[in-house]
């Protein structure tokens, strides 16, 4: 009878990199900054479609994730 051996490894995280929650943090840190500096310049499109984005989108998936 041939002795055979079986491996057991812990798997590794596989999500991918940008469902990551630090990758997810980052981003949305960025998104808001870049929406609020907007803001502050007077912009009146690109400001709150970044900020919506960041807050309703980029936050809860990053608390989630």
């Amino acid at each position: 009878m041939a002795n055979t051996e079986i491996k057991v490894t812990a798997q590794s995280d596989e999500r991918p990199i940008w469902r990551r929650p630090a990758v997810l943090w980052t981003v949305a840190a960025l998104v808001l900054l870049l929406g609020y500096a907007d803001l502050w310049r007077g912009g009146e499109v690109l400001a709150p479609f970044l900020l919506v984005i960041g807050y309703c989108i980029l936050v809860p998936m990053a608390i989630l994730g």
